[in-house]
């Protein structure tokens, strides 16, 4: 890939994990069953893939690729011994660019990936930062006056946040977008120290915001 101008990638690359489903009918292919499907957005009968690429800001290019076999595709179903999660397949990827001497300065997951926390421990265990999307729903563990610890959701922390915790940005994208933003130091269970966290919104209050994201700053 070095050797082609168009496919070199320099140091500091993104190293995006994703996954993306597609219909397919019958059975008789591997991988194909009942499951969630992103390009649908619900549950139907298809194939879904494990997916990483490395990206310098301008371009992307497409890296590994896995088919993920759903237990119900499998003669023995989880127990079979062809059975990963995606999690897992996502790691095994990871590890090839590793080998290959493809280290990332960051890896870029969205909350399916995210919310999995120990796809996130065997991130920190190989020392790459990430940036990973959080879903609403998620408890993480905030410090308030006096030292006490609170176990809260992100979307009820949300909720709480005063005017002033917010700051009005201006993204300079092909269209300009302006989000408001809140970063606040969290622990997340099962994971090692505080980190930033990060809520994003495209309006100037949760009542008036139509998109909500929540981010582990880990990268940070």
């Amino acid at each position: 890939m070095n050797q082609c101008r168009q496919t070199q990638i320099p140091r500091g690359f993104s190293l995006i994990v994703d996954d993306s489903g597609h219909r397919k009918s019958g059975n008789l292919t591997a991988g194909v069953g009942r499951q969630y499907l992103g390009e649908i957005g619900k549950t139907d009968n298809g194939i879904v893939a494990v997916t990483t690429h490395l990206y310098d800001g301008k371009k992307s290019v497409p890296l590994d690729r896995e088919i993920y076999q759903p237990a119900s595709s499998l003669a023995e179903g989880k127990e079979d011994k062809e059975f990963k999660k995606k999690p897992e397949i996502a790691i095994d990827l990871i590890d090839r660019s590793l080998t290959r001497g493809y280290r990332p300065k960051i890896v870029l997951i969205d909350a399916g990936y995210g919310n999995n926390t120990n796809f996130l421990k065997a991130l920190e265990e190989r020392k790459l930062k990430y940036l990973g999307g959080l879903a609403k729903n998620r408890k993480v563990i905030i410090e308030k006056e006096g030292g006490v610890e609170e176990t809260i959701q992100l979307e009820q922390l949300a909720k709480s946040l005063s005017e002033k915790d917010w700051e009005k940005i201006t993204l300079n994208l092909d269209k300009e977008k302006t989000v408001w933003v809140a970063v606040f130091r969290a622990k997340i269970s099962q994971l090692e120290g505080e980190r930033n966290l990060a809520i994003v919104m495209n309006a100037s209050s949760m009542e008036k915001a139509t998109e909500v994201d929540y981010w582990d700053l880990n990268a940070k």
